[in-house]
């Protein structure tokens, strides 16, 4: 199975839990970029600026093994020390509330993941803008598989994301038939034609990445949040303008069934520098207010 791979064999400084730390980079059910194979191991596709490239994560007594296929393979095996959260410290989270805190206890291996790609977590960042997940989901699943190419490596199924003039030249009627409306179509095929400009952002401060791309219209804090938190696993980087996170964040914390984003922010004032992470931890506990009804998030379009 893994006669034409590269691999390599790495073992981090502290726990790590792979589904933690990777699975913010799947999107939903069938991703054809992301699986999770019946033995546990962890597979992903990546666009690099090497190529098209697979990748095959787990791990065996503390240690991870990887194998990487693709002209992308031997670029995805020297950041996968980075990919998994070595440059991560969990240590800098100081819990300021009881929940945090048995919340960091039990989930030691969470680390923050860090892709160093960013059109790969910006476009479907923007596709989940005002819909619900599991329409965002479809829409990456069927974009994928027709415009995507068959992923190197021996996993059947597997897609590449388009490269950028590819997203470019999508009809309008295939962004309707996945149902993908003109202005989140709009704001990719912007953020495709900056293609170069945008991965320039892995090399800046989040702050100063956040900035370059919401000068791109349609990509707003809420988008630009999403991506930073994959692309370079910014602990900081607390998504704004969801209908839903305030809610959870305060309802795990006060007991408050209708949370505002200003009040989560406050809430989450103890943990500067760490909001995202304090969150991340927050949603492991799974305490969710009483839905009403059915609810989407507005995300960024509506806040442009």
């Amino acid at each position: 199975m893994f006669q034409d791979a590269r691999t390599r064999r790495w073992l981090p400084d502290g726990p790590l839990d792979l589904g933690l730390t990777l699975g913010p980079l799947g999107r939903g059910p069938g991703d054809p970029a992301f699986r999770v194979a019946d033995d546990g191991s962890v597979w992903r596709t990546s666009r690099t600026p090497e190529g098209p490239g697979t990748l095959r994560v787990t791990m065996c007594h503390g240690e991870v093994d990887a194998a990487a296929w693709g002209p992308g393979g031997e670029w995805l095996l020297d950041r996968l020390p980075e990919l998994l959260g070595s440059r991560d410290d969990p240590a800098l989270l100081t819990p300021r509330h009881r929940l945090v805190h048995e919340m960091n206890r039990r989930n030691p291996g969470l680390r923050l993941a860090r892709t160093g790609l960013v059109l790969e977590s910006l476009i479907p960042s923007i596709l989940e803008q005002r819909v619900t997940s599991d329409e965002a989901y479809r829409a990456w699943r069927l974009l994928l598989r027709r415009y995507g190419e068959p992923a190197p490596g021996p996993m059947p199924g597997l897609r590449i994301m388009p490269e950028p003039r590819t997203w470019a030249l999508i009809p309008s009627w295939e962004w309707h038939r996945a149902g993908v409306d003109g202005k989140r179509s709009a704001a990719i095929l912007r953020a495709a034609r900056a293609a170069r400009r945008v991965e320039e952002t892995v090399l800046m401060t989040p702050a100063q990445a956040a900035e370059r791309l919401q000068a791109i219209p349609g990509i707003g804090p809420w988008t630009a949040a999403e991506t930073l938190q994959r692309t370079h696993g910014a602990p900081d980087a607390i998504t704004v303008g969801d209908l839903h996170l305030p809610n959870v964040i305060g309802y795990a914390l006060t007991g408050a069934q209708r949370t505002d984003d200003a009040a989560m922010l406050e809430l989450l004032a103890p943990y500067a520098g760490q909001r995202h992470r304090a969150a991340r931890l927050i949603l492991l506990a799974g305490q969710r207010p009483p839905r009403r009804a059915p609810r989407f998030s507005p995300n960024d379009i509506s806040l442009i």
